[in-house]
C-alpha cells in the first residue's frame, strides 16, 4: 500500500534495544492530513509494553550512569550525527505526517541535532557543591539521576522534541521512555532505529500508542520524572495521574494565548512582518508559542492591519512538500473540527472576519484538513476568541489606548507562555516586559528561540524550563553528603 506522496511505512517500537511490535498485536494508522490517504502504521502499544520498556530502562540505567562522562557525550554526538545523515528523509516523513511545510521541518531536524550537541557541550555543568564546615566536618552535594524518566511528545514538532529532549535526560545519567504523539508517530520509529544502532540497549525506549500508553507511562510508580509538552487540560490530567502512584517530578510546557503588543512608536511594516511570522502559519498556527493575539495601539492599528491583511492574502496553501508552499493542512480531523468551531464562535461573538475562515478553493483542497489563514478584527477580551487557545491559523486583532489597558488585556487569560512587545522606548519595553505575565518575552522580535535561553511558561502555561541548563539540571536530584572527619 502506498500513500499519495510516498511508500506506506510500517514502524516498530524500541524496547530494550529491540525493534518490536506491540504485545496486544494492535496497530495505529497514520493519515496524511493533506488528502486523508494512509501514510503508514505503528504499533498501538499498551500498558504491558510500557511495563516492559520501564523494566528494560531500569536494567540498563545503572551501567549507563557508570559510564565516564566523555563516553556518554560520545554516544549523544554519534546519535546526533546519525540523525543528521538521515535529515532529509526524516523531514519529508514529518512533513507528510504533520502537514507542516518542508522548510520548517528541515529546520526542526537541524535544531534537534544542534540542541543535542548543546547538551553534550554543557555536560560538565552537572556539578555539586561544598559548604562551610568545621575542622571536623565536610559537607558536599552530588547531582544524581532519577533513574528512569518519561517523556510525552506532541504532534507539531515530533523529531524536534523527541530527539533534542532525550539528550539532557541521558547526559544526566538517566534512561528514558518516550511516548510519541499518536497523530504523527512515524519519525519516532526512525529515531528508534537510530537509537538501536548507536546507543546501548535499554537506554532509550520508544513506545507508540494512544492515551492508554501515555497514561501507563505517567502512572508507572518507578518512573520518577515526567516531562510533557501539550495542552493545559492534558497537562493537568498528567499531574493528577502521576500523583496517584508516586511522588514525582513533573514538568509541563503547555498552551498559550500569546500577545504581540505594538506601541504607538512601532514601525507598522516591522510589526506586520512580526505578526505574520509570529503566528507560525508554516505550522498552521499549531505552535504553543504563536502570538495569536495582535494587540495594536489605536494610533497604529489601521496601518498595521492593512499590511497584515496584505501579507496574509499572499500566503500560498498547497502540498507541504513543495518548497514554494507557505502553509499546509491542519494535523487531524479532530483538530480541524476544533479550529472550525472557533471560527464559527468568533462570528457568533460579533468579531469581524477580515480574512480567510473557510476551506480554500480548488480540487486539491476537497479532501484533507484545510483551513485558510484567518484574521478576526474587532475582537475584545470578553470573547472566547480572545481568551482561549485555538492552536490553529486564527489571528485575533485587538485595539488598545493606554499602557495599563494593554497590560490588563495581555494578562487577562489563564496562559502565560510568550509575549512580544514592539517599541523604540527602552523604558517602556522593560516596564511592559516586567508587567506581562509570561515566561518568554521578545522585545522587537518574535518567534525565535535562542540557544541556552530557558523556555517555559507562567500561570497555566506550565511549570519548569527547557532548552537551557535548567532542563539538564532538572533530570537530577541533589544528594547531600556530610562527612565527620574528627
Amino acid at each position: 500500500m502506498h500513500s499519495q506522496n510516498g511508500e506506506y511505512r510500517v514502524g516498530r517500537m524500541l524496547i530494550g534495544g529491540q525493534l518490536v511490535e506491540s504485545r496486544n498485536g494492535r496497530w495505529l494508522e497514520s493519515i496524511n492530513p493533506m488528502d486523508e490517504s494512509p501514510l503508514g502504521r505503528v504499533p498501538m502499544g499498551g500498558a504491558d509494553d510500557v511495563i516492559a520498556a520501564v523494566e528494560a530502562a531500569e536494567k540498563a540505567q545503572p551501567l549507563w550512569d557508570a559510564l565516564p562522562m566523555p563516553e556518554r557525550i560520545g554516544h549523544i554526538q554519534k546519535l546526533g550525527a546519525a540523525i543528521k545523515a538521515r535529515a532529509e528523509e526524516i523531514a519529508l516523513i514529518e512533513t507528510l505526517d504533520t502537514g507542516n511545510t518542508i522548510g520548517p521541518m528541515r529546520k526542526d531536524v537541524a535544531t534537534a541535532v544542534d540542541r543535542m550537541l548543546y547538551y553534550a557541550g554543557i555536560a560538565y555543568e552537572l556539578k555539586g557543591g561544598t559548604f562551610p564546615a568545621t575542622a571536623a566536618n565536610l559537607h558536599l552535594t552530588l547531582r544524581v539521576p532519577y533513574g528512569v524518566v518519561g517523556r510525552i511528545i506532541p504532534f507539531n514538532h515530533p523529531i524536534g522534541f523527541a530527539a533534542s529532549r532525550l539528550a539532557p535526560a541521558l547526559i544526566a545519567g538517566n534512561a528514558i521512555v518516550i511516548k510519541p504523539s499518536e497523530q504523527s508517530p512515524l519519525s519516532s520509529c526512525i529515531l528508534g532505529e537510530l537509537c538501536a544502532e548507536h546507543l546501548p540497549p535499554g537506554i532509550v525506549n520508544i513506545v507508540t500508542g494512544g492515551r492508554e500508553t501515555g497514561d501507563a507511562l505517567v502512572r508507572h510508580p518507578r518512573v520518577k520524572r515526567i516531562a510533557f509538552i501539550g495542552s493545559v487540560p492534558s497537562g493537568m490530567a498528567i499531574q493528577r495521574a502521576a500523583a496517584e502512584t508516586a511522588v514525582k517530578h513533573v514538568t509541563l510546557e503547555l498552551g498559550g494565548k500569546n500577545p504581540l503588543v505594538a506601541c504607538p512608536d512601532a514601525d507598522p511594516d516591522r510589526v506586520a512582518d512580526a505578526a505574520v511570522a509570529g503566528m507560525n502559519f508554516s505550522w498552521q498556527g499549531q505552535s504553543c508559542g504563536s502570538t495569536s493575539r495582535l494587540m495594536l495601539h489605536e494610533s497604529v492599528h489601521d496601518a498595521v492591519l492593512e499590511r497584515v491583511l496584505a501579507k496574509v492574502a499572499r500566503i500560498r496553501l498547497g502540498n507541504p512538500v513543495d518548497p514554494g508552499t507557505n502553509m499546509g493542512p491542519l494535523n487531524s480531523r479532530a483538530h480541524y473540527d476544533k479550529v472550525t468551531s472557533y471560527i464559527r464562535l468568533g462570528k457568533e461573538e460579533g468579531a469581524r472576519l477580515a480574512a480567510g475562515g473557510g476551506r480554500p478553493f480548488g480540487a486539491q483542497f476537497e479532501k484533507g484538513f484545510w483551513i485558510e489563514p484567518t484574521v478576526f478584527t474587532g475582537v475584545d477580551m470578553s470573547m472566547r476568541l480572545a481568551r482561549e487557545e485555538i492552536f490553529g491559523p486564527v489571528l485575533s486583532v485587538l485595539r488598545w489606548r493606554e499602557e495599563d489597558e494593554a497590560i490588563a488585556m495581555a494578562n487577562a487569560v489563564e496562559y502565560g507562555l510568550t509575549a512580544a512587545v514592539w517599541t523604540n522606548d527602552l523604558n517602556r519595553a522593560v516596564r511592559m516586559a516586567r508587567r506581562i505575565d509570561a515566561g518568554y518575552i521578545w522585545i522587537n522580535g518574535v518567534g525565535t528561540h535562542y540557544r541556552g535561553v530557558p523556555y517555559g511558561g507562567a500561570k497555566n502555561s506550565g511549570v519548569g524550563s527547557e532548552e537551557g541548563l535548567d532542563e539538564l539540571l532538572s533530570y537530577t536530584e541533589i544528594k547531600a553528603i556530610n562527612i565527620v572527619t574528627g
